[in-house]
């Protein structure tokens, strides 16, 4: 890798945290230099402005979050087991990826009236973890380990929902006991909805 590109990659990694804590608003130039240890020369020989350096530290936080979720599931056979270990990753594993939390629920909180920009690059992270989740929803399908019924698309975003939701409400009351809550909701729905058990009826959509 070129020194520049080296330079580049180090502002995006030490300015994620920054945008993902703070918000593109909250997150002034000082704030910057202070993180990278850079004039604003320096920040800006590498970026066009503040808003390419924040959509950059959008992409660099979302990947590690989704590395994070995604972590131990190609070891996992049944693919019901691999939904319920995403669930698992989401719950247990949030706080060491990203400082801030989520960067998904960040962003597009803060971008729905403001950054069209931000607000595209949410939108386009929230496609790629759908699908993800459908496309090992529909690998178990395929293997006849989910129920032929099930919609990929719709189970990938009632997980999505319930997650970013218990979440949201998490944060907000500070305890968790809403991602607990979720996280069995949804497991037991796996167990009693999604996975295919011997002799069960598969004449329901879910």
């Amino acid at each position: 890798m070129r020194k520049g590109e080296q330079t580049r990659r180090e502002i995006v990694e030490k300015a994620a945290p920054l945008f993902n804590q703070k918000g593109f608003e909250g997150t002034s130039m000082s704030d910057l230099m202070a993180a990278t240890r850079l004039q604003k020369g320096g920040i800006y020989r590498h970026f066009s402005g503040k808003e390419e350096l924040a959509t950059e530290a959008f992409d660099y936080a979302w990947g590690k979050a989704v590395s994070g979720r995604l972590d131990g599931v190609d070891k996992i056979e049944n693919h019901v087991d691999c939904l319920k270990k995403v669930i698992a990753n989401f719950v247990e594993r949030r706080a060491g990826l990203v400082p801030g939390g989520c960067p998904l629920m960040n962003t597009a909180v803060e971008s729905d009236d403001g950054n069209p920009a931000l607000r595209e690059r949410a939108r386009k992270a929230l496609r790629s973890w759908m699908t993800s989740l459908t496309g090992i929803i529909e690998e178990g399908i395929e293997r006849k380990e989910i129920r032929s019924n099930v919609d990929a698309e719709k189970l990938a975003g009632r997980m999505i929902g319930s997650l970013e939701g218990a979440l949201l409400i998490s944060r907000l009351q500070k305890t968790e006991e809403p991602l607990s809550d979720a996280r069995v909701c949804l497991e037991d729905y796996l167990e009693q909805n999604i996975r295919v058990q011997p002799g069960a009826s598969r004449s329901r959509k879910h």
